[in-house]
């Protein structure tokens, strides 16, 4: 198991070393060109469909704009905002929170580019369904089948780790370091809850992540600006810090600029998953009218994860090296000390509860996601199957040591991005094309 685990860290860090990084960024780069920078204009726009696409009820698809974004968010807001932060700046310094922003930036145009793909190549399944994804529309619309059953055979491996048991392993730990709750018994009730959701597939889940995403989220940006306005005079010294050492890398451990750009990106990407090809899995089973409709909205869930919540717990880590010089730890610990240190008796509460329900909206929604490429390279009658097999994992992981898991998750989870990469630049004509069909179908009229 050791040497096992020694090459899937080895894979792991080879994946996601400077070449991936490189591919990720460069790809939001290229298609923010290609598209005259539109996740700056049509942001607003983009906003209001999240509240507005309610309006397309009748149109083809299985859930609403509303419930496709909750359904993305659900499993990439997660643990990744509170430890993948902490590991950030205390790696590479404040200034990888503002590169963490700057991967966004451009992330927001690869996550519009994968929804315009998933939707356009979507088909029904024999369940009445939409399917729709990486999968779909590399095997459409790049004639590409090897490609594409690489993408699924990639996603499903990673929903066991990062999707169930890595997550409620988190979970375990948090309850079991703050409240005494034995493992078991976690994973019990977290076995049962899942099992209870998905069983109802993705109408199920939607209804869920409508309801845990937008509660938690509110709960733990709440907890961080109320830090941040009661400690309002560092929030300009933590700002200039954060901009300061991106372009020195004087706060950094080693203090290079290249470690601050590292850390910062790869966190990014890890905690948006801009790129990744998860994402557009739940964006094509919306109801919409045209593809791009649809795309805004997912391109607003990056905003979301990274430029809203990482920003509340970056910042809040900040300012708590402003305050404490000496608090010291890494992950989600760290967070959670500096939101204690803060905000005494109810900081550590906010990320502990966080973290629980980041973690069991990822379970749900990576649910989906790996069913879906399990069907894709299977059949129908997987279903069954892949649910039992992973609320198991869910259980597993709340009970068991997951160091080669962790590793294992990592890596294919980052194997995901390659095939899904290759698409996105083979067919960004594509978007561009549908993009400036939906602008002349809006400038006519025929949509609004």
């Amino acid at each position: 198991m050791e040497a096992i685990g020694v090459f899937f860290e080895n894979l792991g860090n080879w994946v996601w070393g400077p070449y991936l990084l490189v591919l990720l960024v460069g790809t939001g780069i290229y298609l923010t060109v290609r598209l005259a920078g539109l996740q700056f204009s049509l942001l607003p726009y983009a906003l209001k469909q999240v509240v507005c696409g309610h309006k397309n009820r009748e149109q083809q698809g299985d859930i609403s704009h509303f419930a496709a974004l909750m359904t993305a968010l659900s499993a990439t807001i997660g643990t990744g905002n509170i430890a993948g932060v902490a590991t950030a700046v205390v790696l590479g310094g404040p200034g990888a929170v503002f590169w963490m922003w700057i991967t966004a930036v451009f992330g927001m145009a690869t996550k519009y580019a994968e929804a315009v793909l998933a939707v356009k190549y979507r088909v029904q399944d024999a369940r009445g369904e939409m399917a729709g994804g990486p999968m779909y529309y590399i095997e459409r619309g790049m004639k590409q089948k090897w490609l594409a059953v690489a993408f699924a055979v990639f996603a499903v491996v990673a929903s066991f780790g990062i999707g169930s048991s890595v997550q409620s392993n988190s979970v375990a730990d948090v309850l079991h370091a703050s409240f005494q709750v034995e493992g078991w018994k976690t994973g019990v009730v977290l076995t049962f809850l899942t099992g209870l959701v998905i069983l109802g597939g993705i109408k199920s889940i939607a209804r869920a992540a409508s309801v845990i995403v937008p509660f938690m989220a509110f709960f733990y940006v709440a907890g961080g600006l109320l830090i941040l306005i009661t400690h309002w005079h560092l929030l300009g010294d933590a700002l200039a810090l954060i901009f300061t050492d991106a372009f020195t890398g004087q706060a950094a451990a080693g203090g290079a600029l290249g470690t601050v750009i590292r850390y910062g990106v790869a966190r990014g990407v890890f905690s948006n998953e801009a790129g990744l090809g998860s994402a557009p899995i739940a964006a094509a089973a919306a109801k919409t009218d045209h593809p791009v409709r649809q795309a805004l909205v997912s391109m607003t869930g990056t905003f979301t994860d990274t430029i809203v919540v990482c920003s509340i717990t970056g910042l809040v880590l900040v300012v708590s090296q402003l305050s404490f010089p000496d608090l010291v730890g890494t992950g989600a610990a760290l967070t959670t000390r500096s939101f204690d240190a803060l905000l005494p008796t109810i900081g550590g509460w906010i990320v502990s509860f966080g973290i629980v329900f980041f973690a069991y909206s990822t379970i749900l929604g990576w649910c989906y996601y790996g069913e879906k490429c399990a069907v894709y390279l299977f059949g129908e009658r997987t279903v069954p199957y892949y649910r039992l097999a992973y609320v198991g994992a869910v259980m597993i992981g709340s009970v068991a040591s997951l160091e080669v898991v962790w590793a294992a998750s990592d890596a294919f989870n980052g194997l995901m991005a390659i095939p899904n990469l290759i698409a996105l630049l083979a067919l960004t004509g594509v978007v561009v094309k549908e993009t400036k069909d939906f602008k002349q179908k809006r400038a006519t009229g025929e949509l609004t």
